[in-house]
């Protein structure tokens, strides 16, 4: 299959797909007489597992060890739990940190009238040495 219908199969970009290829996240499609690559089953399987990884927040980096696991038959699902348990974890402290965010937003827009003068409390705490 040309990149052209990986990309619509997998949802990806044409640039995406072979980005990945360039990182070694997918081994190098085989080419045709033409030079055009020609990406199998299997090329198609392991983007749609990286995407949906990506989906899930997972880095390049750990998508690509997800990625070693799932090729590996011999491998453990107690790596596959930790790897999963690691990222769960940093996306409980992103959410914390987005709802601290989210919280000092609110006061921020809070304290501001909004209106057509020029003090706005909202520069002068960003412009605080601190919030």
């Amino acid at each position: 299959m040309n990149i052209s219908g990986v990309a619509k199969a997998t949802g990806l970009t044409k640039k995406t797909i072979r980005y990945y290829e360039e990182q070694k996240l997918i081994p190098p499609a085989s080419r045709q007489n033409n030079g055009y690559r020609d990406y199998s089953e299997q090329h198609i399987k392991e983007l749609n597992f990286i995407s949906h990884a990506r989906e899930l927040g997972f880095t390049l980096k750990e998508s690509s060890s997800l990625l070693d696991l799932y090729r590996d038959t011999g491998r453990k699902s107690a790596d596959v739990k930790a790897l999963a348990l690691k990222k769960l974890t940093d996306v409980k402290a992103k959410i914390i940190q987005l709802q601290t965010i989210q919280k000092s937003l609110q006061q921020l827009t809070q304290c501001c009238h909004g209106d057509d003068f020029p003090d706005c409390p909202i520069l002068e705490k960003l412009a605080a040495s601190s919030l």
